[in-house]
């Protein structure tokens, strides 16, 4: 049974329980008045009658999850590392020193609502993700009894870009496939466009691509590893994004041959390199140049500008368009689940379904 003191101005508890035949005591002060310290000291006791051990010690939410990085998070990309770093800033600066113990789930729904004031979906959603793994072990751990992220709402009001917008439709891609061919020998940077066009691959993919990754016999490239061509990435070659991401991709022959006269004509590198810069700070094409190319080139053509990064969605999006399986879209942009192909790719099978739609009612419609 649980006594209850007064000292001075509060309350405290104290709970006795044993270890190892060992009478132990669980004391804890502070309480305003006698009734918060009985109803601690009873949450105490029906956890230790569970064989739940309390964890009495306050823990700093920012320090915790400076610590859990450190343990369970050591082994992340530089680029991933970057966005749990973040999210510690995010602790930091909203919670500070506030301990684990004393966070609600009215606590949390409120940060999350004027975290994502000014943000996009996809940082809100990436913070929560990580705060929520955090606080799983620390439950784990025994160090708070409840999830306080449980059943949060996730709100944000600065909407990340539509994926129509990202992306150019059949036509468009046809009038710049056909406008990057007449300009190949201009600059090596059409080579990159042509290709981030026409494999789908990452930028970090393709400016790591060496020429003994083409395989002229077959038509494919072989993509497992990467470049850094940014200051959050390793230094030369790194691992790709995930183990799906190590892949063989068939390309069409136009485009080999492309690859192929280029190689017949351009001294290799030190690096084997393809798309070798030695001006630039990082020795590959940059993506802000290769970025500014390709805006010039739609313009030129009358058409919406994307970035090198729309490339890639426009490659998926023209295959789902003309009816390839979306396993196989996914397979071949190296994405590790399905799930994040439907997930990116939607607004498409949306489209074809209401197509689908359509011919079954005009089916029906002409008999």
């Amino acid at each position: 049974m649980a006594s209850i003191q007064k000292r001075g101005k509060t309350y405290q508890f104290t709970v006795s329980h044993m270890v190892n035949g060992v009478s132990k005591l669980i004391r804890k002060g502070g309480f305003k008045i006698k009734k918060e310290a009985q109803i601690a000291a009873a949450e105490i006791e029906a956890n230790l009658a569970k064989g739940i051990l309390p964890h009495l010690k306050q823990m700093p939410f920012d320090d915790y999850f400076e610590k859990w990085m450190t343990l369970y998070k050591s082994n992340l990309t530089k680029t991933t590392k970057l966005h749990y770093d973040y999210t510690s800033r995010v602790i930091k600066e909203y919670f500070g020193g506030k301990p684990l113990q004393e966070i609600k789930r009215h606590d949390y729904q409120l940060f999350l609502n004027n975290f994502g004031v000014n943000k996009a979906k996809e940082t809100v959603e990436k913070v929560n993700i990580h705060i929520r793994s955090c606080v799983q072990d620390a439950i784990e751990e025994q160090i708070i009894l409840h999830d306080f992220t449980r059943k949060a709402v996730l709100t944000w009001s600065n909407p990340a870009k539509k994926p129509e917008e990202k992306h150019l439709n059949y036509f468009e891609t046809k009038r710049l496939l056909e406008a990057i061919y007449s300009l190949l020998g201009e600059w090596l940077g059409y080579y990159l466009i042509l290709l981030g066009l026409t494999s789908g691959a990452r930028f970090g993919e393709l400016v790591g691509l060496t020429r003994k990754d083409f395989d002229f016999k077959n038509n494919t490239i072989t993509i497992n590893k990467t470049w850094g061509y940014a200051k959050r990435h390793p230094e030369g070659f790194g691992p790709t994004k995930n183990e799906a991401s190590n892949r063989t991709i068939k390309l069409d022959k136009k485009t080999m041959n492309a690859f192929r006269r280029l190689f017949e004509t351009v001294t290799p590198n030190l690096y084997g390199l393809v798309f070798y810069a030695p001006e630039s700070k990082y020795r590959v094409i940059s993506n802000t140049n290769a970025n500014k190319l390709l805006q010039k080139t739609l313009q030129e053509l009358g058409i919406v500008p994307i970035t090198m990064h729309g490339l890639r969605h426009t490659h998926a999006s023209v295959l789902i368009y003309r009816k390839v399986d979306i396993n196989y879209v996914s397979e071949r942009l190296g994405h590790s689940t399905i799930e994040t192909t439907y997930k990116h790719y939607s607004h498409v099978l949306k489209e074809l379904r209401e197509e689908e739609e359509k011919k079954t009612i005009e089916t029906f419609e002409n008999m």
